[in-house]
């Protein structure tokens, strides 16, 4: 009897450790399918100003077919549905399945972007989730480090009690930065080829051409791209980011890098082509400027710091414009020019054309004068602007105020096997 007992048991638990793989096989299946649906989230065609909403993540199916947004529907779902499971994970005391769950979203988002390098919506799409997704785990986390403080009473009834989301934090935030660094790389390809026609080529100011320096007159060209191009790509580029409910300081961010991009860009083809160094080029250029600085402020983005980066190419167009004969005339320009490096300074002083009858050629003289030369000493002395320079990019901590238990998952995700418990 004690021997039948003692099998029985055995058997029992066999049985047991059986049921607990077979439930770990199925949980994992479920996160994989759910994940699965979810990396094919795109984001579906931006809604006009009268529409009044916003860009919502949709299943593509087929392929080409994009729905249109249903309103109400948060551009960050798919992170409040991760947290919801990481949430039921903590429920059930299961560290390992949470954190193989946030192993499996960060994987699969990488493995989305590796296929959609080039698709600034995308990208976009998934950097907001991902920001919105560590969000949630400092939101509801367990450190003591205030994030919970802003909580309603009935949000801190969702915080987490068993799983520490540090690590998740630090996975989430190094894929946030890779997902930044996507952002910006996929938004310059679409702005290199345009910057050098629509800040130097394109005449925005009828008559310039007539003012050019002396030399061969040939015909010239119509510009590749002009400056209201360029405009309408930086808008696009904002309305997307804004469209995907990223924080302010991270569009603002993604904006500034742009607009260095763009100063750096021009600044370089300045320094490095001696034609593009006339009084007529300086005023266009400083007009071009005043449009960029338009745009922000009708953005909002005045006060980003993208105006500040537009400061070197601001000082090189007024540098085109002052007199540069005496040596006061050295002293305006050593107190103009304080964000270019003396090397700068003298290499458009010597790459300048005067334009016809009306100014004599910068004297060799007046460029190696003493005050010339002592210009800005504690300011850069490279040449060329570093335009792959990304700036350090900040993630900071933005609280939801939704209501984890008042989300609405549509049925047009197709997330029907998704329960609420």
């Amino acid at each position: 009897m004690a021997q039948k007992l003692e099998k029985q048991e055995r058997t029992t638990l066999k049985l047991q450790k059986q049921l607990r793989a077979y439930a770990k096989q199925i949980q994992d299946l479920t996160g994989k399918c759910l994940l699965g649906r979810e990396l094919q989230l795109k984001p579906g065609s931006r809604a006009s100003p009268k529409e009044g909403s916003a860009l919502m993540p949709t299943v593509l199916s087929p392929p080409d077919y994009r729905p249109q947004s249903s309103p109400g529907v948060l551009p960050d779902l798919p992170a409040y549905i991760l947290f919801m499971c990481f949430r039921h994970a903590d429920h059930c005391c299961d560290e390992p399945r949470a954190r193989s769950l946030l192993d499996a979203a960060v994987n699969a988002i990488k493995r989305v972007m590796k296929k959609h390098s080039d698709d600034f919506d995308v990208v976009a799409l998934w950097l907001a989730n991902a920001c919105r997704l560590l969000n949630c785990l400092r939101q509801y986390g367990r450190d003591e480090v205030g994030y919970w403080q802003e909580n309603t009473a009935r949000q801190n009834e969702h915080r987490l009690h068993n799983v520490d989301p540090q690590g998740a934090c630090r996975s989430l935030g190094a894929l946030a930065i890779q997902l930044y660094q996507q952002l910006i790389r996929t938004a310059e390809k679409g702005l290199k080829p345009m910057i050098v026609a629509a800040m130097l080529e394109s005449e925005t100011i009828q008559g310039l051409s007539s003012a050019r320096p002396p030399g061969p007159r040939r015909p010239l060209a119509a510009p590749a791209h002009t400056l209201p191009e360029l405009l309408l790509q930086l808008g696009s580029f904002h309305e997307a980011l804004s469209c995907q409910g990223l924080p302010a300081t991270v569009v603002h961010q993604a904006i500034r890098q742009l607009l260095f991009l763009i100063s750096g860009t021009t600044l370089n083809y300045l320094l490095l082509r001696k034609d593009a160094c006339s009084w007529s080029r300086g005023i266009q250029l400083r007009y071009n400027i005043s449009q960029l600085e338009q745009w922000l402020r009708a953005e909002g983005l005045h006060q980003s710091g993208a105006r500040e980066v537009l400061e070197p190419l601001v000082q090189a167009a007024q540098l085109l414009q002052v007199k540069k004969a005496t040596e006061e005339d050295a002293g305006a320009i050593c107190s103009l020019c304080t964000v270019l490096s003396t090397q700068q300074v003298v290499k458009i002083l010597r790459a300048y054309t005067p334009a016809a009858g009306l100014e004599e050629r910068v004297s060799p003289s007046f460029i190696s004068s003493k005050r010339l030369q002592e210009q800005n000493p504690e300011g850069p002395s490279q040449l060329l602007v570093d335009t792959c320079h990304l700036f350090p990019v900040h993630l900071p901590f933005s609280a939801s105020s939704v209501h984890l238990d008042e989300l609405h998952i549509p049925e047009s995700i197709d997330l029907a096997f998704l329960l609420r418990v």
